[in-house]
């Protein structure tokens, strides 16, 4: 499987979804016009990585800055998809930082945490 990387643009994230690491880092800003284009390249490759991950640590590091609400829909679809593995027995972690003043961010992690019932690390930034 190869590697997912997308670079950077002013409304968009970082990707780097590596299957040999497990490491699947996703770092900015998320707020596309159209969630769906961005993100539906991303729900599939982890799809893909559903079909063979029975071997691997994977552990999803979110590192971003704003997040739109078409973005929130889309990151939960990935999340989810991590719960899955997750409850079919393959170690999964989510570490998702948030910088110390963002509330926003930090709760958002709070409520995907309550809900996906999952190693997930809160992970405060200070600056």
């Amino acid at each position: 499987m190869n590697e997912l990387i997308i670079e950077s643009t002013y409304s968009t994230p970082f990707v780097n979804f590596n299957s040999k690491s497990g490491i699947l880092k996703l770092e900015g800003r998320s707020i596309p016009e159209n969630p769906s284009i961005f993100y539906d390249p991303l729900v599939n490759w982890l799809t893909e990585l559903s079909k063979d991950a029975k071997d691997i640590v994977v552990r999803m590091e979110v590192k971003l800055d704003y997040i739109n609400s078409g973005s929130t829909k889309s990151i939960l679809t990935m999340l989810r998809l991590l719960k899955h593995l997750y409850d079919e027995g393959v170690d999964c972690q989510v570490n998702w930082h948030f910088e110390e003043d963002d509330e926003s961010i930090r709760d958002l992690g709070k409520h995907y945490k309550n809900v996906l019932r999952m190693p997930f690390n809160l992970i405060e930034i200070y600056t």
